[in-house]
């Protein structure tokens, strides 16, 4: 589900007693500002900040929009023999697939791009199922894919697993989402249109949220209208917290009570239109 999601999280450190002040650093990736905050000694918070940066490279050369990349290959080809990584990207995006009951859908790629020219949406072209995973990826005639609704939280998941890997316990992690753990991190939600909405506590775990259209212009396409304005997971996993909030936009009550019964989801945020604020 192509959007230029709105996220507007700002974060809030807790009381940590007298520990040393973290180690912050900013950059961007994957059409996102990135932000690492990082409580260790600084020359191995140093160290690992340069770890992530490549890694992050690593990323945006899989799954870029906005410069050349694997997926920017297989849009323009239609086939791509893919990487471990584009390949466990891709079995993520099946499962949010289908926990959504197929509203997430990285197929939605040609009514992005017919929406920014003006164009009547191809909605025809839209249908994950057409896509084949063999050795190759094989894409139907005229589609495209986008990862814009996972990637940003795929690539949080894996650069909190490298600090981790590193000796890192106590970080914040934000990829366009939010990953933690240590802390205790005070983690502020906010609706575009309505300001704050309701802050949470992120220990070990991540979080993603979703508005259907924050600047005026529609950013989540489905089946059917958005339902929610801004939608908030908070999730084991960034990558499943992204992708779940997403879809979530467009989901009846049904489905929503679904979502948040699913393996790693722990907290599902709404806010409607006329700023009326639940949580599952």
């Amino acid at each position: 589900m192509r959007r230029r999601r709105f996220l507007a999280l700002s974060a809030a450190f807790a009381t940590m007693g007298a520990s040393a002040a973290p180690i912050r650093w900013q950059g961007r990736a994957l059409g996102a500002e990135v932000s690492l905050t990082l409580r260790a000694p600084e020359a191995q918070a140093r160290a690992a900040i340069g770890d992530i940066a490549a890694l992050l490279e690593t990323v945006e050369a899989e799954f870029s929009l906005y410069r050349p990349s694997s997926l920017t290959k297989l849009n323009r080809t239609g086939r791509l023999r893919p990487s471990p990584m584009f390949r466990d990207l891709m079995k993520k995006a099946d499962t949010a697939h289908r926990l959504t009951d197929g509203l997430f859908d990285p197929t939605v790629q040609p009514l992005w791009d017919a929406q920014a020219k003006g164009h009547p949406l191809p909605r025809h072209l839209v249908g994950w199922d057409r896509v084949e995973q063999g050795r190759s990826i094989l894409l139907g005639h005229g589609q495209a894919l986008t990862f814009n609704g996972i990637a940003q939280g795929y690539a949080t998941d894996l650069a909190r697993d490298r600090l981790h890997a590193l000796g890192l316990m106590n970080i914040l992690v934000n990829i366009g989402e939010y990953a933690g753990s240590g802390g205790p991190w005070r983690i502020g939600i906010e609706d575009p249109a309505h300001g704050p909405i309701a802050t949470t506590t992120l220990i070990n775990g991540a979080i993603a949220t979703s508005s259907a259209a924050p600047f005026g212009v529609p950013h989540i396409f489905g089946p059917t209208a958005p339902r929610y304005a801004t939608v908030s997971i908070q999730a084991d996993q960034a990558w499943r917290a992204d992708a779940l909030s997403t879809a979530a936009i467009l989901a009846d009550a049904p489905l929503l009570q679904r979502l948040r019964a699913a393996e790693g989801v722990h907290r599902i945020t709404t806010v409607t239109t006329d700023e009326r604020v639940a949580t599952l």
